[in-house]
């Protein structure tokens, strides 16, 4: 390694190491040694020193041994005469220096309390998100193991102008990537800069603005690390295996922009640890050799429209993006794009006006492939803010399509269209909701191009299914007014196919080991009676996947014969899972929290747990951050209850499967459900109501406190004798 880079690291290193202690000495004065300490809403402490440590600090006392090992691990200064090579204790240097930022972070967390948004997105008054929480983190970690995110950018400092930034930014998100960003060069800040050109940031665009400091930059790392642990099931502590999946899975690299501090060379320094090369704009002296990256450690003086190909070449970053035939830019990174009121060219549904959206089967002579018609006015027949209600009718046609096929396809939509630059869509069915922003339509948007993406998308994803599409647009009322009577007859078709579907009426199951990736003995089982504890599929979506991709995590497990049908046991399903879970698991319930309970593999959209004093049963969806009565937020549960581990007495479920029939009936019952979020009861009222008609308690739905009447099983005990609840007369479910 470059004598000037090794010394520089260090000494930024020993400056960042000094500011740490200075703060644990200035925040143990003010606050004592058992002042609880962390990133908000998160089940892994300070992230990089849990998973290279394996300490959890969780009070201000918990930070003094890890200053020790900063100590510890600070090289001395680099002499005028100093024997080769620097790397080691440049390495070291890098990782002390994470350490102390971590800690520096936790303790402005103390200080400032509202310094960070903590949310998804940025404020009118901060743009500052900080360290991202479970929730958040749940939600976009599973895109760095699927694909769908192959790693990120982690931008320090600033771009010559805003325009450089925006140009940069869109070019790294048309890669998948996402941006993390920190750090200011002359005042000024790549995030802030993006702002400045009227660009979106937050999480939902991925273009995510940590700090305004270059120790922000530990929350990227801690992102890494979080991934590692959650999804690749490494161990705390092990930070051999941490540093090694990163490397291999996790394809970030590191790119300042502007003059190169002591304390940026440190945090490089840090990074190059996890295997992330640093791809320069300014000529500081390169690390060519390879060792501890893939290729190249440090890479300068690249020109600005070089520079992210540079650094996807040097990172070895390979990207397939599908060309699609449209005039602004198309990736996943534009999914959470928001098209606000000022930048409306044109909305569809949304309340305002109707919009819907249906793919139906048709015979092959029926279907010209590639056609895309707009009937009714487009884009170019009115002006901004304009309102126009909107159809869109796919059909499809092929030799293997089938009508169950339909819905999967349709699902599509929303996250195709999505992927176009200026373009949102939220919702499906009749209730979509559609925008399309000005600048899209400046650069030649039309609605014809909503067509051409979903032909191009579906053929790329789906094409093995069907050989022809053709989509129709319609803007005049009456003709989406026909349409839409022709999809909510169809729609209500398809729910009463899986509504009337049984466990008993197939003898096929199947099974989803999507998440085996991050849970190596976690097998889903999904019956017509028990979604995927995602929610993301049922029944019918697993064999349409099967027929679609024959060798793919949803295989077909024929039941065999029945064991306990309490219990919900099939001899059939039980070898299946134990080949499938590498010989860990050899007997499932489908239908029991208490015996055998399914796995759990972090996913999961709500957990249950047993309360026993109440002699029944809580859940809780992930988007309640609140305590619960069991004594843990859905964070802690799912380190508990997750990683594909069995624990009797805890299930991770979807949401759709509390009011499936068959829902832990083999203790009891929706009968038992005694605590859930206000929330998720509203969010499932109407299905609730039914089911407690069935079950003979029309007003079962009231009788179920949340978190209005208590979260601890004293509190919401006294209630549920109140409302004589079902669960405290029954059988003792432990």
């Amino acid at each position: 390694m470059s004598k000037i880079i090794a010394s520089a690291a260090i000494r930024g290193a020993h400056k960042i190491v000094g500011r740490a202690e200075q703060k644990y000495q200035e925040a143990l004065a003010k606050w004592g040694p058992d002042q609880e300490v962390g990133f908000p809403d998160t089940a892994y402490y300070l992230p990089i020193i849990y998973a290279m440590l394996g300490i959890p600090v969780q009070k201000i006392a918990d930070m003094k041994p890890v200053l020790e090992r900063c100590r510890a691990l600070l090289p001395p200064f680099v002499k005028e005469k100093a024997a080769l090579p620097y790397l080691a204790p440049a390495l070291d240097a890098g990782m002390a220096t994470f350490f102390a930022e971590e800690m520096t972070e936790a303790i402005r967390y103390l200080e400032a309390p509202n310094f960070y948004t903590k949310m998804e997105d940025i404020t009118p008054d901060n743009i500052w998100l900080g360290a991202a929480s479970d929730l958040i983190f749940r939600k976009r970690g599973v895109e760095f193991v699927d694909g769908t995110a192959p790693g990120f950018a982690a931008i320090v400092g600033a771009a010559p102008s805003a325009e450089i930034a925006k140009k940069i930014a869109t070019e790294l998100q048309e890669k998948n990537l996402y941006v993390f960003m920190c750090g200011e060069h002359e005042g000024k800040r790549f995030s802030e800069q993006l702002v400045e050109a009227g660009v979106q940031i937050g999480w939902p665009t991925r273009l995510v603005s940590f700090g305004p400091d270059v120790s922000a930059a530990v929350f990227a790392m801690g992102f890494a690390c979080r991934v590692a642990m959650a999804f690749g099931g490494i161990k705390p502590g092990d930070y051999r295996k941490n540093l090694l999946y990163n490397k291999d899975r996790t394809f970030a690299f590191v790119m300042p922009m502007g003059f190169v501090t002591d304390e940026w060379y440190a945090n490089a320094a840090g990074a190059i640890i996890w295997g992330f090369p640093t791809i320069a704009d300014t000529p500081i002296p390169e690390v060519l050799p390879t060792g501890v990256c893939t290729y190249e450690h440090v890479v300068s003086n690249v020109p600005h429209d070089h520079i992210v190909q540079k650094a996807a070449e040097v990172r070895g970053l390979k990207v397939t993006v599908a060309s699609v035939p449209i005039p602004v830019s198309y990736g996943p990174a534009f999914e959470g794009e928001r098209v606000r009121g000022e930048d409306i060219y044109l909305e569809c549904g949304g309340g305002r006006t109707h919009a819907v959206e249906l793919v139906v089967s048709k015979n092959m002579d029926e279907v010209e492939d590639g056609r895309v018609e707009v009937i009714g006015p487009d884009v170019d027949a009115v002006q901004p803010p304009a309102k126009l209600p909107l159809a869109i009718l796919v059909e499809v046609a092929g030799r293997k399509m089938q009508e169950d096929f339909e819905p999967i396809l349709e699902r599509q939509i929303h996250h195709l269209i999505n992927y176009a630059q200026g373009v949102m869509h939220i919702g499906q069915r009749d209730i979509a909701w559609f925008r399309i922003s000005k600048g899209a339509v400046d650069k030649g948007f039309k609605l014809a191009d909503l067509g051409k993406i979903l032909h191009a998308k579906l053929h790329q994803d789906f094409g093995v299914i069907f050989d022809k599409i053709q989509v129709k647009l319609f803007t005049e009322e009456k003709d989406v007014e026909k349409v839409l009577a022709q999809a909510r007859d169809i729609y209500g078709k398809r729910d009463a196919r899986i509504e009337g579907m049984t466990d008993e009426t197939t003898d096929t199951f199947y099974s989803c080991t999507l998440c085996q990736s991050f849970a190596p003995n976690h097998v889903c089982v999904v019956s017509p009676e028990r979604t995927g504890l995602c929610g993301a599929y049922n029944w019918m979506d697993c064999r349409a996947s099967n027929e679609i991709n024959p060798t793919g995590p949803n295989q077909p497990i024929p039941k065999g014969d029945m064991t306990d049908p309490k219990l919900g046991q099939w001899t059939g399903v039980n070898n299946f899972v134990l080949n499938a879970s590498r010989q860990k698991i050899s007997q499932v319930s489908l239908y029991s929290i208490m015996v055998d309970p399914m796995t759990t593999c972090g996913c999961c959209e709500c957990l249950a747990a047993v309360l026993p004093m109440c002699n029944g049963i809580m859940t809780v969806n992930r988007d309640f951050l609140g305590m619960t009565p069991c004594g843990m937020k859905f964070t802690t549960l799912a380190g508990s209850a997750g990683g594909g581990a069995v624990t009797p007495g805890f299930l991770g479920h979807s949401k759709y499967n509390v009011t499936q029939r068959k829902w832990i009936s083999g203790d009891g019952g929706l009968s038992r459900l005694v605590w859930m979020p206000k929330m998720l009861k509203d969010e499932c009222r109407e299905r609730l109501l039914k089911r407690g008609e069935e079950i003979g308690i029309p007003n079962f739905i009231d009788m179920i406190a949340d978190e209005t009447i208590g979260v601890t099983e004293d509190e919401i005990l006294p209630f549920l004798t109140e409302k004589n609840h079902p669960a405290l007369s029954m059988e003792s479910i432990l």
